[in-house]
């Protein structure tokens, strides 16, 4: 039997996650992560940011669901979560089929 699909979107879970992408230095976070877990270690060195601003930029993305972490030694691991991501790419393509619907006419 196949899996079950994930429940639709909702429009709060949606504005949820496009805030938390909308800052450009959390996109860059995104982007770091796109080949799997890093260290915390790893992304102040390669976004070249203190690790308490981006510990606070990846405590947000965390709320919002879009990462997990895990705790090793003193270090902590980040990764994507796939569900979020793909949830509002589906939500996002609900959208375009009738992006391109015309208004009806006012008179």
């Amino acid at each position: 039997m196949g899996v079950d699909a994930a429940p639709p979107l909702q429009h709060g879970q949606a504005r949820a996650l496009l805030k938390a992408l909308a800052d450009p230095l959390r996109l860059q976070v995104i982007e770091a992560l796109h080949n799997g877990e890093r260290c915390v270690c790893e992304l102040t060195e390669e976004l070249n940011l203190a690790q308490s601003k981006l510990s606070f930029h990846l405590k947000v993305m965390k709320e919002a669901g879009l990462l997990e972490a895990r705790e090793e030694g003193r270090w902590i691991y980040y990764r994507l979560r796939s569900e979020p991501i793909g949830a509002l790419q589906t939500w996002l393509a609900t959208l375009a089929p009738s992006s391109d619907r015309q208004a009806p006419s006012c008179g």
